[in-house]
């Protein structure tokens, strides 16, 4: 028997920890069971999102600002011009993000596409739906204003006429959908011969996109999921993505427009 010691001397062995992956409908963790808002359906005008990004922007240049106002004296301190060196590039980052801004409100509104893609809804605007989302669950209008986000997203997509053959596209879906819904994403793509791919975790689908090598997705997932998934794989590659409906809570028997669904298959896939 070892001495009590020679125990407490002995190197102790290394515990291997695997870290998972985050797995889909994780956001939705501090549901506390109740029927959600509008009977699960957050579709809001794209209104909503545009007003929401503005204050998103006002607030971003604001603390940028504060900040240099506050440690302007110790930054001069390292370099005198530094400062105004800062001041000067907060300003230029200011015209140039309305101005970024404004074409974003024409492209949207105006049906003309001011910009590619890597600068439009493939760039910049991945990271301002990912602040004004953060900016609006202060306000407790997270879902909406994410939906109405999407959709903007969405309608940007659409209108690159994106056209793909069938084995070149993917549908991606969760494990959340109803019977009915999971039926009709199965028929549509059936008809199309696209592939579905029925993901649990974001890791998943990173991986099937990864050996599947699509050029277009159609993703499913409720507006949270939607908007991880966005920003882990629309700068890299086109997606469109269709939202849910969530009668009876998140995470069950998710309900979809398999019209939409439909109309986005038969148009990115070639005859």
């Amino acid at each position: 028997m070892l001495d009590a010691d020679m125990t407490a001397d002995a190197h102790r062995a290394q515990l291997i920890h695997i870290e998972t992956d985050r797995r889909l409908g994780h956001e939705w963790d501090e549901w506390d069971g109740r029927p959600l808002p509008g009977n699960g359906d957050f579709s809001a005008p794209p209104g909503l999102f545009f007003g929401f990004a503005t204050l998103s922007i006002g607030i971003g240049m604001a603390v940028g600002a504060a900040l240099i106002f506050l440690l302007g004296p110790r930054l001069g301190a390292l370099w005198p011009m530094l400062p105004r060196t800062l001041w000067l590039a907060l300003g230029a980052a200011t015209v140039a993000t309305w101005l970024w801004f404004g074409v974003l409100l024409l492209s949207f509104y105006g049906g003309v596409l001011g910009l590619p893609e890597s600068w439009l809804e493939r760039g910049p605007y991945l990271r301002l739906m990912s602040l004004t989302s953060y900016v609006s669950r202060g306000f407790g209008r997270r879902d909406w204003v994410e939906h109405a986000a999407i959709d903007v997203y969405n309608a940007l997509a659409e209108r690159r006429r994106r056209k793909v053959g069938k084995g070149e596209l993917l549908v991606l879906i969760p494990r959340c959908l109803s019977k009915q819904a999971l039926d009709g994403v199965l028929a549509i793509a059936g008809r199309s011969e696209v592939p579905v791919f029925v993901s649990t975790r974001g890791q998943l689908a990173r991986r099937v996109i990864r050996e599947r090598r699509p050029r277009a997705v159609v993703a499913v997932a409720c507006e949270r999921d939607m908007m991880t998934g966005l920003r882990d794989v629309a700068g890299r590659l086109p997606v469109l993505g269709l939202t849910m409906r969530l009668p009876n809570g998140p995470c069950r028997d998710a309900m979809l427009d398999l019209d939409v669904m439909e109309q986005w298959v038969k148009r990115l896939v070639e005859a």
